[in-house]
């Protein structure tokens, strides 16, 4: 069975709490509750088939066994009326104010019920990101203490790291049950630590080890050198690791790669790392990527601001054609988000509420230059794609 190519955007539903248990909900700040409707009709206007989205789970998942999805129905019948394939995002950096934490040992079992509750509830919906960016989140929250549990150490690291993969694959086991062609789109940074001297070296092979233990443990591949040993040593358990080595939704996976100018860091010998401006190259990383894991991939989110945008999205597309033509299965491409955001030039570190510009539209939901482009690559390229390309996905059972 043959699918088509994924034209697509994304709702940004970011919700970490950072320190203070302030929660920075980007649907709220970016004005998507009150125009989710007008939203959805820019989606159809740009001629995309395809959006990243999902409802806050802090909003929906209010209590153990309880979920109030009056926020939800109306947006997903909407989204089906108009026929756009939706990708759905169900947890995307944080979490309902009543567990404690990524840490919270009740957290993986808790949220698998919701993502079964979900599947069984919009039984249209095939594409799923049970969790967005685990290395991100992970590291976000319990490396660098800056959002969620607010820790910097490896052992908090290690417990997020494992709770949020173990959340995962029993989500993928949950909705699995629900939908057994789901596709899973595995929506993580594609990043890479560059040493800054030969002291450094060794600093930046770990943070290489480390990038990689999201998709390791829920793809069910061999660990890099040392990182059984951190897990071991951090309280992950033996029978955890048996449960990671297990391979779920075999050949239903695809690794959704997000890049972004400064997805490349530069590491000092003391740990210190900074962002680089002079990357790899998405090219050469999703190669990397791609052989190590042999899935289809999906450039899942990018972006630039106002005035590097149209540049910058020439330059990702032109990057996913050549792919394309390598033998690189490319699935699908994500212009992230549709609208402006607000923070993430702060990394959502401190809600100042100052304008990132970097959406399809501004938040006023007048067209960039950038959305402008976006719908011409979509019309010029749509047929084209279709004609050539075939995305091999499994046929639906029953």
């Amino acid at each position: 069975m043959s699918a088509p190519f994924l034209f697509a955007t994304g709702i940004e539903n970011s919700y970490p709490t950072i320190e203070g248990g302030v929660r920075i909900d980007q649907m709220d700040t970016c004005g998507h509750y009150a125009r989710w409707e007008e939203d959805f009709a820019l989606v159809r206007e740009l001629g995309l088939n395809a959006l990243r989205y999902g409802p806050p789970y802090y909003r929906v998942h209010t209590a153990p066994q309880s979920y109030d999805w009056d926020i939800v129905d109306a947006p997903m019948h909407r989204l089906r009326e108009l026929g756009i394939t939706v990708i759905a995002d169900l947890c995307h950096f944080g979490l309902p104010s009543w567990l404690g934490g990524f840490q919270d040992p009740a957290f993986p079992v808790l949220f698998a019920e919701y993502a079964g509750k979900f599947a069984q509830r919009y039984p249209e919906v095939r594409h799923f990101t049970p969790v967005n960016e685990i290395f991100v989140c992970a590291s976000f929250s319990a490396l660098r203490g800056w959002w969620n549990d607010c820790e910097e150490s490896e052992g908090a690291f290690v417990r997020v790291m494992r709770n949020l993969c173990m959340a995962h694959e029993l989500a993928v086991e949950a909705i699995l049950a629900e939908r057994p062609d789901a596709i899973i789109v595995q929506g993580e940074s594609i990043e890479h630590f560059h040493s800054a001297g030969r002291a450094a070296d060794r600093v930046a092979e770990r943070w290489n080890a480390m990038k990689h233990l999201s998709l390791d443990l829920t793809m069910g591949r061999e660990l890099d050198g040392g990182m059984a040993r951190l897990l071991n040593d951090n309280g992950v358990t033996s029978n955890d690791l048996s449960f990671f080595r297990e391979k779920r939704a075999v050949g239903q996976r695809w690794l959704g790669v997000d890049y972004y100018p400064t997805c490349e860091h530069r590491v000092a010998s003391t740990g210190r790392s900074t962002r680089s401006r002079n990357p790899l190259g998405f090219r050469r990383l999703v190669t990397q990527y791609h052989r190590r894991y042999g899935v289809p991939i999906f450039h899942c989110e990018t972006n630039r601001v106002d005035e590097h945008a149209v540049a910058w999205l020439d330059e990702q597309w032109s990057d996913v054609m050549a792919l394309q033509a390598a033998g690189v299965p490319m699935t699908g491409f994500t212009w992230y988000s549709l609208t402006d955001q607000v923070d993430w030039q702060h990394l959502l570190r401190w809600q100042r509420n100052d304008l990132h510009p970097v959406g399809l539209y501004d938040l006023d939901r007048r067209i960039r230059p950038v959305g402008r482009r976006y719908k011409e690559i979509v019309a010029q390229w749509r047929t084209v794609i279709d004609d050539d390309h075939s995305v091999i996905v499994p046929a639906r059972a029953g």
